[in-house]
């Protein structure tokens, strides 16, 4: 299937809040809430990448396992071409499954090793599809051969295989479904960065052939920059710029988001030669009792007053770049 975009999009997030309690001291204390993932919106259109990246602890891995629900929201919206899915249950949940599906970050715990190869790729369709046992074998057979793996290699264990080989294992599986949106949470991150550039260009050819949508995690802006249309930046729960991968990389407008790519190397000498290396200081505020205005103020080098008193929107500024930031107008000009 080629590849292909449309005006609406497949996945619409709308004000997405994931909290967790938190318990501090001892007895009957005030119970006090983390916000992981703090009012967010974004969308994706069918058959492009949105990277959502930032540090650890930014909250980005959260907004994924909420939008697969495999954790609870606190408030919000996921809709998945034009149905909200988290408020499914049963058969309806049930199918929703079939077009989310998750890539995780770590070959070689995400794999049981109690199952064969195959048996590994037909899971999902075990659980979430009606299909015969022929079909299922189809099925499987056809997506080790998509993802580069040989059909003898069907009956090994996951501890036979390399990490390059157990990431082409949880690929296929999360194709099994046929799913439309495929969550990618940092898919190369344990992997060497030879394999990492193999995986990241079958993602790529995958996408093309099956006419997929990814939502990719990351924290390595040098892996998003090849792999993504768009990106959203988050920091403490918050996006805070969301643009297109030319504007971003081009003209980051946010302090943070200037600091991130300041630090990404390059090949090339002149803009090695001409990059300004942005050091951010301090550590991030305490996530259950942030401080009142933007939560990059006490590290921002080039915050004023009003940052530490009034916590910025999330505006357009240019076409589709949106900032979250006092120091950035119309104009669309860094603050640094």
């Amino acid at each position: 299937m080629a590849r292909k975009t449309d005006a609406a999009p497949l996945l619409d997030v709308e004000n997405l809040t994931v909290r967790f309690a938190v318990k501090r001291g001892s007895g009957w204390g005030h119970k006090s809430y983390l916000y992981a993932v703090d009012d967010i919106s974004f969308a994706v259109k069918r058959g492009e990448t949105l990277a959502i990246v930032g540090e650890s602890g930014s909250g980005k891995t959260t907004a994924a396992l909420a939008i697969a629900r495999l954790v609870n929201v606190y408030k919000g919206k996921v809709n998945l071409d034009g149905t909200d899915i988290l408020h499914l249950e049963g058969e309806n949940l049930r199918q929703a499954r079939t077009k989310v599906q998750f890539i995780f970050q770590d070959p070689y715990s995400s794999l049981n090793p109690r199952l064969r190869a195959e048996a590994i790729v037909r899971e999902p369709l075990d659980s979430l599809s009606n299909k015969s046992d022929k079909e299922c074998k189809e099925i499987v057979n056809r997506l080790f051969k998509a993802v580069g793996l040989r059909p003898e290699q069907l009956r090994l264990f996951p501890h036979q295989f390399s990490g390059g080989q157990r990431q082409r294992i949880g690929i296929a599986r999360a194709l099994a479904t046929q799913p439309e949106l495929i969550i990618c949470d940092e898919p190369v991150s344990a992997l060497d960065v030879a394999v990492q550039a193999q995986i990241l260009n079958l993602l790529r050819k995958l996408q093309t052939e099956f006419g997929l949508t990814y939502l990719f995690i990351s924290h390595d802006l040098g892996v998003v920059q090849h792999m993504c249309d768009s990106i959203a930046v988050m920091y403490m729960g918050k996006i805070v710029e969301h643009a297109n991968r030319l504007s971003l990389f081009n003209n980051p407008l946010h302090p943070y988001t200037a600091a991130l790519l300041s630090a990404v190397p390059s090949v090339d000498k002149k803009r090695r030669e001409s990059a300004k290396r942005i050091l951010i200081p301090g550590d991030p505020p305490d996530p259950v009792n942030l401080p009142s205005g933007c939560r990059f103020a006490n590290r921002c080098p080039v915050a004023q007053a009003q940052c530490s008193e009034l916590e910025p929107d999330l505006k357009m500024v240019a076409d589709g770049h949106r900032i979250a930031c006092h120091l950035v107008d119309e104009d669309a000009k860094s603050p640094l």
